[in-house]
């Protein structure tokens, strides 16, 4: 080509039709890096170049097709190849003229030089010119892949060439002029264009593809599309004009602008409503499958025609559910009146077909919406209305009987609804995110999905909005933003938020879960009114004194009801404007009610003084004196009277649910005062049973904590506080500002405070004890763990086959004899444990040799004894070859007995011996022959059965010579010779030795059973039967039952495999629900959300080696030596070959997306096995040969059928939300992760990948960014794309990435249920094949009331091998998972959904808001949402602990607390939100309780556990400096009483040390591996510093706890999932740690050290002194747990390095793009954001907090010697004088570095000198004259280092202030030197301890124990030492 602008040749010399690209393309152009130069990269480990079909932007993305054919047809012909590329050049030049849309500019670029080098390369095969070649090569194509191999291809496979025939012909146009174009190309042509739609792309169904297709031949199927089809009765659209009139072919209505016709309900939606194509397309199938699924389960009949009558009305039931509730809440009228169907004359059919388009409408509206799903009731109105005009629509025309056309709803383009209706309602949400600032403004500055959600629970929405939607509605207008950074000038501002406003304040707590407060500070009243009295006793409640004290704590009841409507007031201050006016009305009645409340119980209970009554005198006297009663018990009746209607309530749970539900305004007027009206939140009351199991649950707690706070806590505590009060004033050793404080009150609040505190928590510790003693008893009872070792499994496993046909299979409608069923029960068995064995040899978990003693036959044939499996039967022929030679005696019946005793040892016997006799038969061809054999057969059974002389006929000492001969036959039939003489001679000799052997030397009278004449020669055998697969295995399996001498108890070795076994084993005894048909199963859908995480490992990342060179890939040999030997025993790896396997099974034993894929797939594997043992035959079982495949090649029809259901029944769907930018993408890691995806899909052919495609497409002359979801699949090599529906905008830039990743990809999952299957997921094939009975939950009868909506399984952690820590974070996680899910779902009723593998109900969600909240921060912990959204509409969710999923965990302690912190934060963020307040005030009372407790409730505790430690030190603190503790506390009248404060505070540490978090791991590990195992794993983990882990975990909980609620910051953090064997540097763990450990656990330290070194009291207490050892401990584990769970973390050389690194890190300047790891001022900047955006409140929280640091200096500084006892407060004002000196002199030194450090040295060297003197003369006078000492000096650090720290702290929190005034500088400074000062402190012991090498190698063993006790060899990683071969075994 000699340019650009070049036309191939044709033959008359005519150009092609295409414009010609002129001078813009034909110019030189630059070469610039592009996405096409990927495989050019220099040092990039890229995959194979990508092909420039793959390439191009999403811009031309019409060209993709040409450039496939392109690539496709390159081999065959080379140069239409290159007239394709040609064609698509012109057309992309076409599209885009200028070049302006991203990526164009350079894919011109690189396709021209592909063109230029094409042709000069390629030239014509056929014909002598182009225009010739391609006809010529067009009809080749055609004749050879249409005409005549139509009846031969695959319907799959013709799809691909009808595309290429369509794409050729597009190209031939474009070459040949029309007039040159052979007449037989266009018959061709015009055929291809007519049946190219029967061969389009498709997902599930192939709708519009000819040929037979076995799914689309499902009755269910074939009746669902024609309820769809039902169209001819419709009115008639008309787009254009009503020249053309409506025909209708074909069952079709066709229009008049060509394009549209109308095959279905869902086209005539698509065109009535403008949706678009690719959504209208999704949701027919959608539909479709979700008809069939329902209807099949109410059919008996194998064929039929028509829906059952009921099959649409359930769903419609379902679907429109949360439709019509909303209607009934917001009392306007439905519109849809199915039930006026009938009463208006309509047929059956017409009522039908009138729902699906209800139906049809409500999911293509959800389909499109885009973010808009999250939005619920925002979609409930928008069908309101789009159902009204469709009920408008249809009865104006329902018969087409007049032949008039109606006029669309809405005139436009396809994309009409989704620019009128989605569009407006997304530009909100993103105008509100941006309002936002991404979430780094407080939540009540802007709107969330769940305030413009609930704008729709109002009525004013329908005023305000209207429709056609309003775009001047309050909805839409947005408040302008001034120029303030904080204030914002509102419009309309008291509209802002809607319902609720998240403040950032801890006093949600208190507002969420009131009653819980309310009953806990009332209690502790009573207790310590009570303990107040003189005896002490509760009896002393019967006194009327104190009862009548005791009656007050109503007016503390008042006053917190007064708070709480004070908080009410407040905190929904921005929400007034949203609010109606009955609801503010209610909160200034409250408010009102509560203050009247407090001034009458307050003047009552002052004037009952004068009127004491008792327990006894108020019942005894109340009927006789009533008048005479104190006005307050009046008062209290009335004020009660509320309380005791809602525990009327609370018993009839039935009643409060019906009440709470009903929409009548009576009731709503009824509930007003004790409810406001909301519409989530109602009925959310379980039945009775429940509410008791419960109820009893709370009460045995409350009882057991109150007993305990107030036997231990409260009443000992009691007398030493009167003592403390009766002493007269103290002597202080500080300037006291409040010297005549009465009673020693500050003394008493000291004392008290850590008590108070740990009252409030300690019942998360009762909790603790009561979940894991009721969660155990309830496990045990499911029948946990009786089967876990192999063991067990032996000794039931006879059971195993009929629990499994009771459990596992339908229940079989025939009945059979009992050994008929037995033989059935079996072989179904035999196949699905067979599979599962396989599967596990598959992974490598078992060898082959393991694989084979654990395979059952999967037929009986005709051998009379139950085959087991060679496991059960290994070693028992030789033991009883052996007790047989042994045997002396001659009683026949003595030996029998004897083997007879051990029933394998039977079945052995028998089965060896039938089955020997029928190889023997069957390999003969003479009848002779087997006639001797029969002979011989007879002589043993009657010598046996009838003779019984068994032991005179025949020698037993001879059998062991009889075994052996057998052996080496059965191994030369096992083999396969490819010489067949010799191999027949081999076995002709064997054959006549065991002839020779058995008549000869075995029988006594052998000789007579032939004549030497007649003797056998056995030289005539029937090898072919070599080739039969029964015969085979039963010559396999009679060799291992032979040969095998040893036991197999140890089989398998592998501990994976073992547990997998003997869970599955074990699941079979739990209660599983009935077992459905698979055609009879509810559909379901697997969604896992991606982003950039690993797919597949590659080659370099095997071989890559960490600092200490060591490679993955021999980090996992050692990890697993098993494996790896399973694994080249099945591969026969040997270095380079066979790559893909080894790179498959490295990433099998990660955390990747490869890993997940598989396991999801299982379930399609084990529906289609499932599927053909529901369809096959008795005899196709029971056939002696396995007639199931997995090959999908396979023809056969019943194998076709179940592939067929299966893919009916599974979908999967992988939400790859970057696919598209990582096919382009340039990066080498972005390229592979596309290339393994696309393999995935390759290889699993019902994979499906959905992503979110960004395109450029010109508007009104200006280009502009679209989005699209796409739905993909594997090709032939490529993707092929299914559905293309366009988005309103991107959707990720609304919320949290991964809700949104789920919400895009949700429309293309299909069924009644949803699995959510996280990235680090696993499945097993054996826990696949229980999938229909755990949807079977779904249906089951127990559940009728209340179904459940989610359905919890159980997991199992797969990362608990690879270190202690791993180990750790497994077992929480495992006990979390197992028996905290366990009591949270029964008896507690509280479980929700913490992430995955739960099953959702899918119509339930997806019509209630979707399986997520999405809002950015507040559902940072987005899946836990999910569950209060589903319990909050009146959902159910349930656990169920037969069926598991693996799952992957944080293994590096960095990990792990990236993870915690990101859990943390959530929490905050949930304290925070709606969901958690209308759960904690709906709930009931013990219901909340359990809600408080399993959620944000444990963190609070965390951090009210760590504030303990603060109080009491700060405390202890106090009374040292100030001198009380000498003065008071050592007095021993005090010392002796003061054990409860210790008793209290050693609770406390119990919860601290994280030993409450094991007691759950220990119960569930006894009941799953037997207590032994578990007590000897709980001493194990605490000889690994267990409880080091914990500890510091606590910190890392309550630090992030704390600080989201105070000021926010809460953001999605990645962990990473890779394998951690690396040493994280001193500085990564200095950043990670800094403010959430060190800081805190230094502070601590020096209140530790303060402490020691000033107090005196009780030091000689055990108990005080583990209290204070417990915080020693603590302060320990905070500042050095990094270090000790660092690999290599005290290696000598690894610790200088670290130092050299620290110190880098913090000398670099920070700047703009400066990263933290690279810059301490970058990192500060960083650290501290949170307070550039936190509220006044927050900063004003965080300089109080810091003013805490002063008390150090102010109590130390006046036992300083030099203070010379003086109280004055100038001693203190001196103190302040040194310190600011000392401030000063350091600016000094800085400010003369910058100013004299470079030009003027000597100046700033005398400075520095004349600073030294002034020093040393200052301290040599105050050493002389003043009397100071050494250890002021030590005092005087003490004491200032903390005050310092406080005016750095105080100077953050003020930053904008501090910068104005110019110090900003001068505290970064000041910050710098306290880093270097900490870093320090926490180095130097780290330096100490890498001194000694033993240290390093202790640590190495206390890190990876558990590896070692798989085989690590640990020593030989962290040395680098390798093995010589690296594949190696």
């Amino acid at each position: 080509m000699a340019s650009s602008g070049k036309q191939p040749a044709t033959g008359g010399g005519e150009t092609s039709g295409g414009p010609k690209m002129g001078r813009t393309l034909s110019r030189k152009m630059t070469r610039i890096q592009t996405t096409h130069d990927v495989q050019q990269e220099e040092d990039a480990p890229a995959p194979p170049a990508p092909a420039d079909s793959e390439l191009v932007p999403a811009s031309l993305a019409s060209i993709v097709p040409i450039l496939r054919v392109a690539n496709e047809i390159e081999q065959d012909n080379p140069r239409v190849a290159y007239l394709c590329r040609f064609h698509a050049f012109e057309k992309a030049h076409n599209l885009d003229p200028t070049s302006s849309m991203r990526g164009v500019r350079q894919f011109k670029t690189y396709l021209l030089r592909r063109l230029e080098r094409d042709e000069a390369e390629t030239r014509p095969q056929l014909a002598r010119n182009d225009p010739k070649e391609i006809q010529k090569y067009y009809q080749r194509y055609y004749e050879t892949y249409i005409k005549e191999g139509a009846a031969k291809i695959k319907p799959a496979d013709m799809a691909k060439h009808y595309q290429i025939l369509s794409v050729l012909h597009d190209v031939l146009k474009t070459v040949v002029p029309p007039e040159r174009v052979e007449d037989e190309i266009k018959r061709y042509a015009k055929e291809v264009e007519r049946k190219k739609g029967h061969f389009a792309q498709y997902n599930i169904l192939p709708l519009h593809v000819s040929g037979a297709s076995e799914i689309m031949e499902l009755p269910e199927i074939r009746a669902a599309l024609s309820a769809l089809r039902k169209v001819d009765n419709l009115p008639r659209p008309r787009l254009q004009s009503t020249a053309n009139s409506q025909n209708l072919t074909n069952n079709t209505l066709v229009h008049n602008d060509g394009d549209h016709s109308i095959h279905d309900l869902l086209d005539w939606l698509g065109i009535v409503f403008r949706f678009q194509k690719g959504n209208v397309a999704n949701q027919r199938e959608h539909l479709v499958l979700l008809l069939a699924n329902i209807d099949i389960r109410k059919r008996t009949q194998d064929d039929y025609a028509l829906l059952d009558s009921t099959t649409v009305s359930k769903l419609a039931k379902q679907v429109f559910k949360n439709y019509r509730s909303w209607c009934d809440y917001l009392h306007c009228p439905c519109n849809i009146k199915p039930s006026s169907f009938e009463a208006s004359g309509i047929v059956h059919e017409d009522a039908q077909q009138r729902e699906l388009l209800y139906i049809g409408l409500y999911f293509l509206i959800w389909g499109e919406a885009s973010n808009i799903r999250f939005m619920p009731e925002c979609l409930c109105y928008i069908f309101h209305h789009m159902a009204n005009e469709l009920d408008g629509i249809l009865n104006s025309n329902v018969h087409s009987v007049t032949g008039a056309f109606f006029e669309p709803i809405y005139q436009g383009e396809e994309e009409s609804f989704l620019q009128n209706i989605v569009t407006p309602i997304y530009k909100v949400l993103v105008k509100e995110v941006q309002r936002s600032r991404h979430g780094s403004v407080s939540h009540s500055r802007w709107r969330n999905y769940d305030d413009l959600n609930e704008y729709f629970w109002s009525k004013e929405c329908f005023h305000d909005l209207g429709w056609p939607i309003n775009p001047e509605a309050h909805f839409f207008m947005h408040p302008k933003a001034t120029k303030s950074e904080h204030d914002q000038n509102i419009t309309g501002r008291r509209r802002l938020k809607t319902n609720f406003v998240e403040v950032r304040t801890f006093w949600h707590l208190f507002r969420s879960f009131e009653r819980m407060w309310t009953f806990f500070i009332l209690a502790f009243q009573a207790m310590l009114i009570i303990a107040w009295s003189p005896s002490g006793s509760l009896t002393a409640f019967f006194d009327p004194d104190v009862f009548r004290r005791v009656l007050s704590i109503f007016i503390t009841a008042a006053f917190l009801n007064f708070f709480q409507a004070t908080l009410d007031i407040i905190l929904s201050w921005k929400a007034w404007g949203s609010k109606q006016y009955t609801q503010i009305l209610r909160y200034l009645l409250k408010f009102a009610v509560a203050t009247a409340w407090i001034i009458i119980l307050s003047a009552s209970y002052s004037g009952s003084i004068e009127n004491p009554t008792g327990l006894i005198k108020l019942f005894s006297n109340w009927a006789g004196n009533w008048r005479n009663q104190s006005l307050y018990t009046y008062a209290i009746i009335i004020y009660m009277l509320p309380n005791i209607f809602s525990a009327l309530l609370f018993l009839l749970p039935p009643l409060r649910r019906s009440v709470e539900l009903s929409n009548s305004r009576v009731f709503i007027l009824l509930m007003w005062w004790a409810q406001p009206k909301l519409y989530v939140g109602r009925g959310m009351h379980e039945d009775m049973l429940s509410l008791l199991k419960y109820t009893l649950f709370w009460i045995l707690l409350l009882i057991s904590k109150l007993a305990f706070s107030y036997y231990v806590e409260i009443y000992p505590l009691v007398e030493p506080t009167k003592m403390i009060m009766a002493i007269g004033a103290p002597n202080y050793a500080w300037h006291e500002f409040f010297p005549y404080l009465q009673h020693n009150i500050g003394v008493v609040i000291t004392i008290w405070a850590p008590i108070v505190l740990v009252y409030f928590m300690d019942t998360q510790i009762w909790y603790a004890i009561f979940s894991t003693i009721f969660g155990g008893i309830h496990g045990a009872f499911s029948h946990l763990g009786e089967i876990r070792t192999l063991g067990m499994l032996r000794s039931r496993f006879e059971t195993v086959p009929s629990v499994f046909t009771e459990n596992l299979m339908p229940t079989p409608n025939e009945k059979n004899s009992k050994d008929q069923m037995e033989r059935m029960n079996i072989a179904k068995f035999s196949h699905i444990w067979n599979e599962f064995i396989s599967s596990l040899r598959e992974e490598d978990l078992i060898s082959n040799r393991e694989r084979d003693l654990l395979l059952v036959p999967y037929s009986f044939g005709d051998i009379s004894v139950v085959q087991w499996p060679p496991f059960l039967l290994a070693s028992k022929i030789p033991i009883a070859l052996d007790m047989a030679k042994d045997f002396k005696k001659k009683d026949d019946k003595e030996l029998i007995n004897k083997i007879k005793h051990d029933k394998h040892m039977t079945s052995a016997v028998i089965e060896c011996y039938e089955t020997l006799r029928d190889i023997l038969k069957e390999l003969l061809i003479d009848e002779h022959e087997k006639r001797s054999i029969d002979n011989i057969c007879k002589a043993v059974e009657s010598s046996i059965t009838t003779e019984h002389n068994f032991l005179v006929k025949f020698r037993m000492s001879e059998l062991p010579l009889l075994s052996a001969k057998l052996a080496k036959l059965l191994n030369l039939l096992k083999g396969d010779n490819e010489d067949v003489e010799s191999y027949e001679s081999q076995i002709v000799t064997v054959l006549q030795d065991i002839m020779e052997i058995i008549t000869q030397d075995v029988m006594t009278s052998g000789h007579g059973t032939s004549s030497v004449e007649d003797r056998p020669k056995f030289s005539n055998l029937n090898l072919n039967i070599m080739e039969d697969a029964s015969w085979k295995e039963k010559v396999d399996r009679l060799h291992l039952l032979l040969t095998i001498k040893e036991s197999a108890i140890d089989v398998p070795i592998n501990l994976d495999a073992r547990r997998r076994i003997t869970f599955f084993a074990n699941s079979l005894f739990m209660d599983l629900p009935p077992t459905p048909k698979v055609r009879n199963m509810l559909s379901f859908s697997v969604l896992t959300p991606y982003y950039k995480e690993d797919v597949l490992y590659s080659e370099e990342e095997l071989k890559k080696e960490n600092e200490d060179g060591i490679s993955t890939l021999f980090y996992l040999q050692k990890i697993y030596p098993d494996e790896w030997k399973n694994f080249l025993e099945r591969v026969k790896f040997d270095n380079s070959e066979n790559m893909d396997e080894l790179r498959h099974w490295v990433s099998y034993r990660g955390q990747t997306l490869a890993r997940t894929v598989r396991g999801m797939m299982y379930y399609r594997r084990a529906l289609r096995l499932q599927c053909f043992l529901d369809t096959a035959k008795d005899p196709d079982i029971l056939g002696g040969f396995r007639t199931y495949s997995p090959d999908e090649n396979n023809q056969d029809h019943i194998l076709a059928r179940a592939l067929a259901i299966a893919d009916m029944k599974f979908t999967y769907v992988v939400s790859c939300q970057v696919y598209g930018i990582q096919k382009k993408s340039t990066e080498a890691r972005d390229r592979s992760c596309y290339t393994n995806i696309l393999n995935l899909m390759l290889n699993h052919h019902s994979l499906r990948v959905a992503y979110i495609d960004e395109a450029e497409e010109t508007v009104d002359n200006k280009t502009q960014k679209c989005y699209y979801s796409v739905l993909v699949k594997g090709g032939d090599k490529f993707d092929e794309e299914i559905y293309r529906i366009k988005l309103p905008g991107k959707p990720t830039d609304i919320g949290e990435g991964k809700p949104e990743n789920q919400n895009h990809a949700i429309i293309f999952t299909r069924g009644e249920a949803l699995q959510t299957i996280d990235m680090n997921q696993d499945n097993y094939l054996e826990e696949a094949f229980k999938i229909r009975n755990v949807l079977g939950e779904f249906l089951r009868p127990k559940y009728q009331k209340h179904p459940p909506t989610i359905l919890g399984l159980r997991e199992h952690i797969f990362t608990g091998s690879v270190s202690s820590l791993a180990w750790f974070m497994s077992n929480q996680e495992t006990s979390f998972v197992t028996i905290g899910q366990r009591i949270l779902a029964n008896p507690l009723k509280v479980r929700f959904h913490y992430g995955h593998p739960d099953i959702f109900d899918r119509i339930f969600h997806l019509t209630r808001g979707g399986i997520s909240k999405a809002s950015r921060i507040i559902n940072l912990s987005e899946d836990i949402f999910s569950g209060f959204n589903s319990t909050l509409r009146g959902g159910n969710v349930t656990h169920h602990e037969y069926m598991q999923v693996g799952k992957g965990r944080d293994v590096g302690l960095n990990q792990i607390s990236i993870f915690e912190a990101k859990v943390s934060k959530g929490n905050g963020e949930q304290t925070l939100s709606r969901d958690v307040y209308r759960l904690g005030r709906r709930f009931d009372f013990y219901r909340m309780l359990s809600f408080y407790f399993t959620t944000v409730g444990f963190y609070f505790s965390s951090m009210i556990t760590v504030l303990t430690v603060y109080v009491f030190l700060y405390g202890r603190l106090y009374l040292v400096m100030s001198g009380l503790e000498r003065s008071i506390l050592e007095d021993p009248r005090i010392q002796q009483n003061n054990k409860p404060l210790e008793n209290a505070l050693a609770s406390q540490s119990v919860f601290q040390l994280g030993l409450l978090l094991v007691l759950p791991m220990v119960m569930e590990v006894g009941l799953e591996k037997g207590f032994r195992t578990a007590i000897g794993e709980f001493i194990i983990m605490q000889l690994q510093l267990a409880s080091v882990f914990f500890t510091f975990q606590l910190g890392t909980k309550a630090h992030y706890f704390g600080r989201t609620i105070l000021h926010g910051g809460a953001k999605y953090s990645a962990t990473g999932r890779g394998f951690v064997v690396f040493h994280a540097k001193f500085a990564d763990n200095y950043r990670m740690y800094s403010r959430s450990h060190f800081v805190k656990g230094l502070e601590l330290m020096i209140l530790l050290v303060v402490y020691e070194v000033y107090g005196h009291s009780y030091r000689s207490s055990s108990l005080y002194l583990f209290v204070t050892m417990s915080m020693w401990f603590l302060v320990v584990s905070w500042l050095f747990a990094p270090f000790i769970f660092n690999p290599s973390g005290f290696e000598w050389q690894k610790t200088v390095d670290d130092w050299t690194d620290w110190k880098k890190w913090m000398g670099n300047r920070g700047g703009i793009g400066i990263a933290v790891d690279r810059s301490w001022e970058s990192w500060w900047e960083t650290e501290h954001e949170h307070l550039k955006s936190t509220s006044i409140r927050g900063r004003m929280l965080e300089i109080i907090l810091a003013l805490r640091f002063l008390i150090f200096q102010y109590g130390i500084v006046y036992h300083l010697n030099i203070a010379h006892n003086s109280r004055s407060v100038l001693v203190y004002g001196l103190s302040w004088l040194v310190m600011l000196t000392v401030l000063l002199v350091l600016k000094m030194v800085s400010m003369g570095r910058r100013g004299f450090g470079t030009d003027f040295q000597l100046m700033f060297r005398i400075l520095k000198g004349l600073l030294f003197l002034g020093f040393v003369s200052v301290m040599t006078v105050l050493f002389v004259v003043c009397n100071l000492t050494l250890s002021d000096v030590f005092a005087a650090l003490l004491g200032f280092m903390p005050t310092g720290w406080s005016i750095l702290l105080i100077g953050q929190a003020c930053r904008p202030l501090v910068r104005r005034l110019g110090f900003w500088d001068s505290i970064k400074e000041l910050g710098r030197a306290y880093e270097y000062i900490m870093g320090m402190v926490i180095f130097v012991p780290i330096v100490v301890l890498s001194w000694f090498p033993f240290v390093s190698e202790f640590q190495t063993r206390l890190l990876f124990n558990q590896a070692f006790s798989r085989g690590l060899q640990i020593s030989m990683i962290l040395a680098g030492r390798k093995d010589s071969n690296m594949y190696g075994s």
